[in-house]
């Protein structure tokens, strides 16, 4: 968690490639019980705020973040709900529908509250694809995503998978401890 939260500096990783999305499920779809839940919600939003306050200067609580952390809550819902039988392609079609999830649950509250936007289906399909003059295209913010999370994701899932093939490896016999039976003392009759 702690070389997640380094890694949200920015300028660390290219912009709007994180390994965010693929934390938080991967978190909750392996670690057991409230560990899943907490611990990685709680590095996403304690990183927020200090960047909020360290970086961006801006308030600490702004109601965007609200909404993103609420977002980033149903990564681990679908990750718990997806964790009843794991397996890889479970991890990686859940990770996709929730950096997919994100990307349209995110711009359509961008559209409903940015005044930029027209509020109409035009509107909203421009804070889906091209976003506002000046910045570069949502929809290529929304394709970093992917690739950030399908990066990740499957580093993560490797990692797992190769902690759990070591943890169920037997252990190899050795000579040198064969245990060693201390010679028999004499009876009594013998002495």
């Amino acid at each position: 968690m702690l070389v997640f939260a380094a890694s949200r500096w920015p300028g660390m990783l290219p912009q709007n490639f994180s390994a965010a999305h693929a934390l938080l499920f991967c978190a909750a779809f392996w670690l057991p019980g409230w560990m899943g839940w907490v611990l990685p919600l709680a590095t996403i939003i304690v990183t927020d705020i200090l960047l909020n306050l360290f970086h961006y200067s801006m308030p600490v609580m702004v109601p965007e973040l609200v909404v993103n952390w609420m977002i980033l809550a149903l990564f681990v819902v679908l990750a718990k709900w997806l964790a009843g039988r794991r397996s890889i392609g479970r991890v990686f079609l859940g990770t996709l529908i929730g950096a997919l999830l994100f990307y349209l649950v995110s711009n359509t509250v961008s559209w409903m509250v940015n005044p930029a936007y027209a509020k109409t289906i035009v509107g909203w399909v421009q804070a889906l694809t091209v976003g506002l003059p000046g910045f570069p295209p949502t929809w290529l913010f929304g394709l970093k995503s992917l690739l950030g999370t399908g990066l990740f994701t499957g580093l993560f899932a490797g990692a797992m998978k190769w902690s759990e093939a070591i943890d169920d490896a037997p252990e190899p016999e050795t000579d040198d401890e064969e245990e060693t039976e201390a010679p028999p003392e004499p009876s009594p009759e013998a002495a």
